[in-house]
């Protein structure tokens, strides 16, 4: 098992995974060739973002096996449940998360049934948590956003105006935006475009409006290549880097949150143009959400709260309070 953790199968191992304790019992080499072999194949199903995810989960499992002194290849049901008891209730996950993992799990042990490793699935009648309808995760009201935007554009580092234009107006993810580069701008049937490369690798053409394209000009700074945004150092932007920007700016706007997440301002992209009136099949698009569900899952966490009974009681109350 110690050999299949530290080999690095689809990107950089995480920082935590990679020293183990020297008294974990050794494994025949020929079951650390089959774990391999197996991680190996599954893994080779997915590309790009999706696959670093991917190993991530999968690797936080197989360090769960090790440290619980599991064979991985003779895991059994209540293993894998005790495995998502874990990660509910000492990781204290979110159900969202808790499932993910879970379902990276599942489709480790399917495809080693179909590559005839295993005769069946361990994890087959394993229970996933129940995941909320809503999402977690609030996007910022309309106001608050028109102020992260000012704060953004009258900020002295030229990059925030492009980050916050890039998540809340483009509604890209994180890694999208940090990744983009002044070579992947361009234009097309007289639209000025920027080519962004998504989940699973998907290379997909968004168009820029003119106040993004200022933005972006701006943070580029007459510069031909190299990534549009840049941390401190003039090198590539990374998430961490983002977070504290995206914090900085909210405090700077006054916007009031215990934690700005740089997930909020795609979540705003979403939740803003269902308030202006753009149809869900539309947004869907927008969004890239491969599935309808996940941009309801957004629809619903706003309703929730703008539709809350004690709204509608405090109006009823107003004449006495």
């Amino acid at each position: 098992m110690r050999d299949v953790l530290a080999i690095n199968v689809g990107g950089d191992a995480p920082s935590d995974m990679t020293d183990f304790d020297s008294s974990e019992p050794a494994v025949p080499s020929s079951a650390v060739l089959v774990l391999r072999a197996a991680v190996a194949a599954y893994l080779g199903r997915y590309r790009g973002q999706t696959r670093l995810h991917t190993e991530s989960d999968l690797r936080i499992y197989l360090r769960w096996c090790t440290d619980h002194g599991i064979d991985v290849m003779a895991a059994v049901r209540v293993d894998i449940e005790r495995y998502v008891r874990w990660l509910q209730d000492v990781r204290r996950f979110q159900p969202s998360t808790v499932s993910r993992r879970l379902s990276v799990v599942v489709g480790f042990y399917r495809v080693c049934v179909i590559d005839a490793l295993l005769p069946n699935s361990p994890a087959a009648y394993v229970r996933r948590p129940p995941v909320p309808a809503e999402s977690p995760t609030l996007g910022l009201g309309h106001l608050q956003f028109e102020a992260l935007i000012t704060a953004a554009r009258l900020s002295g580092n030229s990059n925030d105006f492009a980050l916050v234009a890039l998540l809340g107006l483009l509604g890209l993810r994180i890694f999208e935006a940090c990744g983009a580069s002044i070579e992947d701008l361009g234009e097309e049937h007289g639209h000025r475009v920027l080519r962004v490369r998504g989940k699973g690798g998907k290379v997909v053409l968004v168009p820029l409006p003119p106040a993004v394209g200022r933005a972006i000009d701006r943070a580029c700074d007459d510069r031909t290549g190299g990534p549009i945004l840049r941390n401190s150092l003039g090198r590539r932007m990374d998430r961490h880097a983002a977070s504290r920007r995206l914090g900085h700016l909210a405090a700077t706007a006054g916007i009031r949150m215990p934690r700005m997440h740089p997930h909020m301002p795609r979540h705003t992209f979403v939740t803003t143009m269902l308030d202006a009136g753009v149809s869900l099949r539309d947004v869907q698009i927008a969004a890239r959400h491969a599935d309808p569900r996940t941009t309801m899952r957004y629809d619903r966490a706003r309703k929730i709260l703008d539709r809350h009974p004690n709204y509608i009681l405090a109006a009823y109350m107003a004449s006495g309070t």
